[in-house]
């Protein structure tokens, strides 16, 4: 994993697309913040925790960035998300990386059944 915002974003997609749960939480500060309109997760635990209800969500999913601009430490995602369950066609993240970590992202998205 590098240690630059598009290093480190980089490692965070391929682990999300192979459901890596472990290599997710490694690329989040030990202090990290997740904001989403559910709550705040804070820390590795809460991180994982988080994770793991939205790859139960999107089983399998194909995620596809629309959008990625980067401006210093941060990052503007816009992305959607098909799953056998639900997809994505909305989403929009944003991210501040810190000492080649994530510190603080949000979230924000349309969970919606697959019809």
């Amino acid at each position: 994993m590098g240690d630059t915002p598009q290093e480190v974003f980089q490692h965070h997609i391929e682990a999300l697309a192979a459901g890596d749960l472990d290599g997710l939480v490694a690329d989040y500060a030990d202090n990290a913040l997740v904001m989403t309109a559910t709550g705040e997760y804070r820390g590795p635990a809460a991180v994982r925790e988080l994770f793991a209800g939205i790859m139960e969500a999107l089983p399998d999913a194909t995620f596809e960035a629309q959008l990625t601009a980067f401006a210093d430490d941060a990052l503007l995602l816009h992305w959607t998300a098909d799953s056998a369950l639900n997809t994505v066609p909305d989403g929009v993240d944003t991210f501040i990386f810190e000492g080649g970590r994530i510190r603080l992202q949000t979230i924000s998205c349309t969970l919606t059944p697959t019809s």
